[in-house]
């Protein structure tokens, strides 16, 4: 029905200055969204927004939702989406319109999409998934064939303008604010170096997502970080088990799985320790250490597998246990020396102006094209 109404909509003419912004993992204008939207408002153009965010892909929709879509969809200039979005691929975006896909992660790390057909939990090659993309952002030239092949779109659509959410990184005032404001809410994050614990869930997908929290001796790192340390868990929003911090430990660990953007959590950060996330790239900013707790990195690459080398790749210490990764942290024993080389692969600029790029490059310029054809 959906589908049917979308095609109907589609007698209608497309309104030039309409971007609709939809999403299924976020109820607000955040991440890409919101920098991609700040920079459309300081723009002296008048622009007619609508906005489709929900907080889950299993969040529902009402039958009025679904014919607004139809409509916006159909009669928008551009759609924006930042994730996975399994209602608009089965159509066809009409000649002068564009789907931009924002997608939420930085980089090209583990392989996804097309890149993972024949791996497990890896799509059928008939899917219609992605495949309607009219532009794929990403942060640097050397990545664009990764999305492509992800995705399954030419290379042509895949432009690297840098991610917008990173010209965060990039606003010393705005850093600063929120470093005063996440002090002043969690006083807790100023007596001691704070490490941040942000690992992907293990599991084919959003349905089988979890973390084994017992590859984690808590009571090893309490009793060897916790007088220069304090640990906070940023678990992947589609791990369905919970963390059970025992009392003993509440001083130490702490839970900030709920909170919503992860790249302030960043700036409070001395240690990053992840895995196989792209949270890598934006800390990779910041040039502060992190280390990779890859317990499983074997079955991972056979399972999995990346677009590059994993061991020459990661721009930090290798750690397969919890007792080595305690003896990093403890000896420093971290590889500055690898940032550089990792930063400027991954990102062609570092000018804190992505958000400029994706209007100029996608909006205006389309824009001005409309026109001279109109």
């Amino acid at each position: 029905m959906f589908q049917i109404l979308y095609q109907l909509f589609c007698i209608l003419p497309v309104k030039l200055n309409k971007i609709t912004f939809a999403s299924d993992s976020r109820s607000d204008l955040s991440g890409n969204f919101e920098f991609v939207y700040r920079e459309l408002l300081d723009r002296e153009e008048t622009f007619d927004f609508q906005f489709f965010l929900k907080e889950s892909i299993n969040t529902k929709k009402s039958i009025t939702e679904y014919v607004r879509m139809a409509y916006h969809f159909a009669t928008s200039r551009h759609i924006l989406i930042d994730d996975f979005y399994p209602i608009i691929y089965p159509l066809k975006i009409r000649k002068n319109a564009d789907l931009v896909q924002l997608w939420h992660a930085v980089g090209a790390f583990k392989t996804f999409g097309y890149s993972r057909i024949g791996l497990p939990g890896g799509p059928s090659p008939t899917s219609k998934n992605h495949r309607n993309y009219t532009k794929v952002i990403v942060s640097s030239d050397h990545i664009r064939k990764h999305y492509a092949e992800g995705f399954g779109v030419d290379i042509e659509n895949v432009i690297a303008t840098g991610i917008p959410r990173t010209d965060f990184f990039f606003d010393e005032a705005k850093k600063a604010e929120v470093r005063s404001s996440l002090y002043e809410e969690y006083p807790f994050l100023k007596g001691k170096k704070v490490i941040l614990f942000a690992p992907t869930f293990r599991g084919n997908g959003q349905q089988s997502a979890h973390y084994p929290f017992e590859v984690l001796n808590y009571d090893q790192l309490y009793q060897e970080l916790n007088n220069e340390y304090i640990f906070l868990f940023k678990i992947h929003p589609f791990v369905k088990n919970q963390i059970n911090i025992p009392h003993q430990y509440s001083e130490f660990f702490y839970d900030f799985s709920d909170f919503r953007e992860i790249n302030e959590l960043l700036l409070i950060a001395d240690v990053l320790i992840t895995d196989y996330s792209s949270v890598c790239f934006e800390f990779a900013l910041l040039q502060k250490p992190m280390i990779f707790f890859s317990y499983d990195v074997d079955e991972y690459i056979q399972t999995r597998d990346f677009y590059y080398e994993y061991f020459s790749f990661i721009p930090g210490p290798l750690a397969r246990t919890c007792h080595e990764l305690v003896s990093i942290v403890k000896n420093n024993q971290y590889e500055f020396e690898k940032l550089d080389s990792f930063v400027h692969y991954f990102f062609d600029e570092l000018d804190g102006q992505s958000s400029k790029r994706v209007v100029d490059a996608i909006f205006l310029e389309q824009k001005e094209g409309d026109e001279k054809q109109g």
